[in-house]
């Protein structure tokens, strides 16, 4: 057994149940229940943000967006690059169960990569002024979103080193100490902003930039809690996972970098699909780009459960990959598809049942205002039940194949899928056959579907012969 009691995923969890299906698929939704939900409290200190900037007013919501779409799309590229570390993990740990050498040195690369990458990333962030003037925004409103950023950016190192030994603690199956640091971060984020941006007596009133400074903050409590954590708990000190994290390893550091960067390139060709489709949509009226960003709010909601089953999936799979053990990791891959597959059509279900419920969660339908939005909402919510699914089905299929550490072909897929295929047909749908913000919808399916059943048949192939050698 490990330091952690872990076992080879052959020998944990396959009888009791039933058979190795079911003690696979109790093995994977423990693991992923507490990376959903740490998924949606992350995402909930987002909306937190967006809140406390409309209490300051329309002008700081808009300077907000369009500082916060920047940094997400660098972010999310960071994440990919750091989310490396969850396979290689579960991959030594499949191949030794008391690899606790291997896994120290991967997380000592894993902290130095994120490292490296932000200092670009920051640099890239301060110039967000100038940037957002260069391509035509409002002076004024630039200006309020640069100085917006150089309060948030700081937030760019901390988080991503949270999102390092977040990942490690996943492959260690320990991913209850995130979740609850994410959950001790909404109210310290809150409390913050609530003291650096808003007027009143004991408050320092600072505006927009106080926002920015309460999410830095919070992102610097959160390292600091998840790594004083990772020092004292008793399950976790065999691994010395923060000894001599200053020590260069060049080989480890390569192998995240070569595992991680076609992640990050994965999430940013899809992230930057996204932000394509916000600027397409403007173009077709407020009405439309209102409906486009409430139906996406939705979308997104619904993500943060195959997110999390796609990162159970990774280590499932990677700790079967390791042990050499073909059967537990088909069983892994497909238990994960099965439950991604089936919440993701539970959530088209009801967005075709229930469009106005769910459009008056984040829409006042008895405001006469919001009107000519509502049509446009119900529309784009049809055509999001069908990208839900396949939307559910790529995540996770993504998450199988890096438990294969496969990430390369992957890549290929999805900016194939995404600008190769989503991006043309919306852009001829939309403006060509002149359906607008629809035709860019049916471009997000079209990209989505041609992209999960390529990676479904990457996945068959791979795991329907004898596996690659150990990366």
């Amino acid at each position: 057994m490990t330091p952690l009691g872990l076992a080879a995923p052959a020998a944990r969890g396959w009888t009791p149940f039933g058979g190795p299906l079911i003690g696979e698929l109790g093995a994977t939704l423990a693991l992923a229940a507490p990376l959903v939900l740490t998924n949606l409290a992350q995402h909930g200190l987002m909306a937190t943000d967006v809140i406390l900037l409309g209490r300051l007013g329309a002008a700081e919501v808009a300077a907000g967006a369009l500082a916060t779409s920047l940094y997400f799309v660098l972010f999310i590229f960071g994440i990919g690059l750091t989310a490396a570390v969850s396979p290689l993990i579960a991959g030594a740990i499949g191949q030794d169960r008391n690899a606790t050498d291997e896994v120290r040195r991967t997380v000592r690369a894993g902290l130095r990569a994120a490292t490296l990458v932000t200092i670009p990333l920051m640099l890239l962030l301060w110039h967000t002024g100038p940037i957002l003037t260069a391509i035509g925004e409002p002076a004024e409103l630039a200006a309020a979103a640069g100085a917006y950023m150089r309060a948030l950016q700081w937030s760019m190192g901390p988080a991503l080193l949270f999102m390092v030994l977040r990942a490690s603690l996943s492959a260690l199956e320990r991913p209850g100490w995130p979740l609850l640091v994410s959950i001790a971060a909404l109210p310290v984020n809150v409390g913050l902003a609530l003291w650096l941006a808003f007027e009143g007596p004991g408050r320092l009133g600072i505006g927009l930039v106080g926002v920015g400074l309460a999410t830095t903050l919070a992102s610097m409590f959160s390292v600091a809690v998840l790594c004083l954590i990772v020092i004292v708990d008793k399950a976790l000190r065999p691994y010395q996972l923060l000894r001599r994290v200053w020590r260069f390893d060049a080989k480890r550091l390569a192998s995240v970098f070569r595992l991680g960067l076609p992640m990050a390139a994965t999430g940013l060709a899809e992230a930057g699909l996204f932000e394509a489709a916000v600027l397409g949509m403007g173009l077709f009226g407020t009405a439309q780009l209102a409906a486009h960003a409430v139906i996406i709010q939705i979308a997104a909601l619904c993500f943060m459960v195959p997110n999390g089953i796609a990162q159970a999936a990774t280590v499932r799979v990677g700790l079967a990959y390791g042990a050499r053990d073909g059967e537990a990791l088909r069983h892994a891959g497909w238990v994960a598809l099965g439950l991604g597959f089936g919440f993701m059509a539970l959530c088209a279900v009801g967005q075709l049942s229930l469009p106005r419920a769910m459009i008056g969660l984040f829409l006042d339908l008895d405001d006469a205002r919001n009107a000519a939005v509502l049509p446009f909402a119900i529309g784009f919510l049809g055509l999001a039940a069908l990208f839900a699914i396949a939307d559910g089905v790529q995540s996770v299929t993504l998450g199988m194949l890096r438990g294969l550490q496969d990430t390369r072909v992957p890549m290929l897929i999805a900016l194939f899928g995404y600008w190769g295929i989503g991006v043309p047909t919306g852009i001829g749908l939309a403006w060509g056959l002149r359906l607008q913000g629809y035709g860019i919808w049916i471009g997000f399916c079209a990209a989505l579907f041609v992209v999960a059943i390529l990676l479904v048949a990457r996945w068959r192939r791979l795991t329907g012969r004898r596996m690659p050698a150990l990366s």
